[in-house]
């Protein structure tokens, strides 16, 4: 099996008034191909910063970080961006989706910013959508769909470059009970398609729907536990 994620040794401090805090600590995290892992953790314990890191958003201080193989810890800005593009699906828990689109622009967005034409893009798009349940409502804008709906179409947008890693930022946070327990049966049926998930969240019934739990403690990871 492919590793998706490989970090040997990840830190990563900022700088605070003339201190520094030390918000990574020595991390080694491995995600295999067709996993799906929550990365479980309170507020300021460092899985948003963690999330950053494996996202690519962010740089770290030291260590190695392989993205299906490609060496992250090596790679300039420019490139980041296109392993952002290429590799991750972003699913967001506000969904980040722009507001004058209706939902088929709005899942067409990641192809048409890869360099496909607007029809190859709009092809998979609709599929993406339809798979998902929303097909009836591609053309909606996103101030006339639910949040569960929302959070549908972004899960599409993330599917629809066929990336290596679904990176999913406390996808039910902003969801009722009841629709955030829709979400993450789909996240399992996803998984059970294939797909590789890393999931951050602070509540662990939520961490629970993952196949695996990891805890970041005062920046510290600690792999294996489960509940």
């Amino acid at each position: 099996m492919e590793n998706v994620i490989e970090m040997h040794d990840i830190n990563k401090s900022y700088s605070m008034g003339g201190s520094s805090l030390h918000v990574l600590k020595d991390i080694n995290f491995t995600v295999g191909e067709g996993e799906f892992i929550a990365i479980l953790g309170p507020s300021g314990s460092g899985k948003s910063t963690l999330m950053n890191v494996i996202g690519c958003m962010d740089n770290f201080d030291s260590g190695e970080y392989f993205l299906s193989g490609q060496a992250i810890h090596k790679m300039n800005d420019a490139k980041l961006t296109n392993v952002r593009n290429e590799y991750i699906g972003f699913i967001f828990q506000k969904y980040h989706l722009i507001a004058k689109y209706d939902m088929l622009r709005n899942v067409m967005m990641p192809l048409l910013l890869r360099g496909a034409t607007s029809s190859e893009a709009e092809e998979v798009a609709r599929e993406r959508l339809i798979q998902l349940g929303m097909g009836e409502r591609m053309h909606h804008k996103p101030n006339e769909l639910s949040g569960g709906q929302q959070q549908r179409a972004a899960i599409a947008r993330a599917l629809v470059g066929n990336p290596k890693l679904l990176l999913a930022d406390e996808p039910t946070g902003a969801l009722d009970s009841n629709t955030g327990k829709e979400v993450l049966k789909l996240f399992g049926q996803l998984n059970e398609k294939g797909h590789t998930i890393v999931m951050i969240t602070h509540d662990l019934n939520v961490a629970k729907s993952a196949k695996r739990i990891v805890r970041i403690v005062d920046g510290e990871l600690f792999l294996n536990e489960s509940d």
